[in-house]
């Protein structure tokens, strides 16, 4: 169990599932058309600036049973602040038993910022 927790946190995921991605693969999934977000910051961070159509999931109150459906062809991306966070969401995701891809986005809605990502 810790080693599932701990490789889903670093972002290995014991069974591959969850990987780290640039803010400009997931801008170019937005723009396909392609990635469900997930932002688990809390509402008052997301109010203050998000993703467009990012959906706030915080971690405070994460539950895997919230995580929207992704269609097929589809990209599950999880996003923080900082990049933090969202490993504790992918490893809480693990651990409950989600076997799908979870895509945590590098250096969180900062990261995004510094690569030109637009934000509402």
């Amino acid at each position: 169990m810790f080693n599932r927790l701990f490789s889903a946190l670093s972002g290995s995921g014991s069974s591959g599932n969850v990987h780290m991605v640039s803010p400009a693969t997931v801008r170019e999934w937005i723009e396909a058309g392609q990635a469900v977000v997930v932002d688990v910051r809390e509402t008052n961070e997301y109010a203050a600036e998000h993703i467009k159509g990012a959906i706030n999931l915080p971690l405070s109150v994460f539950d895997v049973s919230r995580l929207p459906a992704v269609p097929e062809g589809g990209k599950l991306v999880f996003h923080c602040r900082s990049g933090q966070r969202c490993g504790m969401a992918a490893a809480k995701a693990v651990a409950s038993g989600f076997t799908g891809e979870i895509n945590r986005m590098e250096g969180g809605i900062m990261g995004w910022r510094a690569a030109g990502g637009p934000i509402v």
